[in-house]
């Protein structure tokens, strides 16, 4: 994983073996606090989504995101990845002690695909299709059938249902040009999955 500063990514991970990471709602809402704690102060959050076998998250690279330091085996790594690596790595510790599992949790590598290669000028389709990607995972995977039944995403943040602190919205909301009650009609619009798949 190698940042730009003042880039776009989507991050995500999932369970080894497409297995479950989390098993109750204390499991999502303390991987949410690791997400504040560790990423938080490296990264700007824009969106979150954290389902039963994988997460997705979609930040901003800042300065502090690229910043380096000497990690693991004495090797350069940016601030961004070492703090993921902290996070996972705690997370599946706790995980593990509370399923009386070994092993990892999660699988090696986590991703970060740069959105902003095509958020040119007014060319933001590729940003805001994963932001809506994104959120729509809980209804596209049928766990829910509306999306403000799924509470671990920053869709409640983002429609006003929930007041949170974790995402910067005035960001995202700020380049693509759209007032929340936009966002809430395009999500609820249901964009297709597809459509980052293709991009991918």
């Amino acid at each position: 994983m190698y940042l730009i500063q003042d880039e776009f990514y989507h991050v995500y991970n999932r369970g080894n073996q497409q297995k479950p990471i989390f098993f109750n709602q204390n499991n999502y809402l303390f991987f949410i606090k690791k997400i504040r704690d560790q990423l938080l102060p490296c990264a700007d959050i824009i969106c979150y989504c954290l389902m039963p076998n994988h997460f997705h998250l979609l930040i901003k690279a800042n300065e502090r995101s690229i910043k380096e330091r000497i990690s693991f085996g004495g090797k350069p790594m940016q601030e961004f990845a070492y703090r993921t690596g902290i996070l996972l790595s705690s997370y599946s510790q706790a995980i593990n002690k509370q399923q009386k599992t070994t092993g990892s949790l999660f699988q090696q590598k986590t991703k970060a695909k740069i959105l902003s290669e095509t958020v040119r000028g007014k060319k933001q389709s590729y940003l805001e299709n994963c932001f809506f990607y994104i959120h729509n995972n809980p209804v596209a995977a049928s766990l829910v059938k509306e999306l403000a039944d799924w509470s671990y995403s920053s869709y409640p943040d983002y429609v006003g249902i929930r007041n949170g602190s974790l995402c910067n919205k005035e960001i995202f909301l700020n380049l693509v040009d759209l007032e929340l009650t936009d966002i809430k009609r395009r999500l609820l619009e249901n964009v297709s999955a597809q459509i980052i798949e293709r991009l991918y």
